[in-house]
This record gives C-alpha cells, structure tokens and sequence, in this order.
C-alpha cells in the first residue's frame, strides 16, 4: 500500500472504532433500517498550496453545519500527520440515510442560496480546493458502526 492508502485505511480505522464507543450498537433489524440503508461517504479534499487553513476555517465556522442542515451526519474531520498529505488534506466521513439520500443531499447542500454565498466569499483570496476523491461504504455484517 502507498502511503496515502494506509493514510486512509488507519483514518477509516480509527473513525470507526471510535464512532462505536459513541454510536449505539443496532442491528439493521432493530435500527428499523434495510441492510441497503446507511452509508458512509469517505470525503478526501486536496486544497491548492497554502489554501488548506482557508479551508478548515470554512467547515469550522459554517460548512458543518450546512451539512448538517442538508441531512449529513459528520462523523469525523482529520489532517494527516506526515507532509506532503499534512500540507494540503483534509480527511473527513459523512454518513447518508441511503445512496440516493446522499445525491439527494449533496444537490441541496450545493443549491443553497446561503452556502453559495459564503462559498463565493471564501474563494475571494483564490481557489481552495484542487480535487476532491469520494469513496461510498457500506458497513459489514461485523461491523461495529452501522
């Protein structure tokens, strides 16, 4: 594995087991929800050079609560600890009620006149973001997060 795949492995790892000691632990059956229910989404945004602290400050002062707004659970937000990924990353999980609530919540986030807005303002100093990687998962049947 690269670097950058342990990076994520470790961060999913970690996310995870510690999501469990918070999370209550419901079988689909007894959540109410089909095994094709939940999901997480693995979010990994590379930020253009020295645009990673305009970044942080977007989801600390507002972007978290827009989402939350649009019905996505954050779960978890890091920074890698090696450099280049330390300089210009950040590592966060969101959980959807089911794929389609997701597309269905990410088209609203992304239409909100008042996200617009301060998403316009923030990129006044230039461009934050380079690349974003989305990765949908599904928990296993051993799972301790659902």
């Amino acid at each position: 594995m690269t670097l950058s795949r342990v990076s994520i492995a470790a961060v999913m790892l970690l996310s995870l087991a510690a999501g469990s000691l918070v999370a209550p632990r419901l079988t689909h059956a007894q959540s109410g929800q089909a095994a094709s229910g939940r999901v997480f989404e693995l979010r990994v945004y590379h930020t253009l050079p020295g645009r990673l602290p305009a970044l942080q400050a977007n989801f600390r002062d507002h972007n978290i609560a827009f989402l939350k707004k649009h019905g996505i659970t954050s779960i978890g937000y890091w920074i890698p600890q090696d450099p280049p990924a330390s300089e210009n990353t950040l590592i966060f999980i969101v959980a959807h009620e089911s794929r389609e609530a997701a597309e269905r919540n990410w088209k609203e986030f992304r239409a909100d006149p008042e996200w617009q807005k301060l998403a316009q303002a923030s990129r006044a100093g230039g461009e934050i973001v380079e690349k974003i990687d989305s990765t949908f998962m599904t928990p296993t049947d051993y799972s301790a997060m659902k």
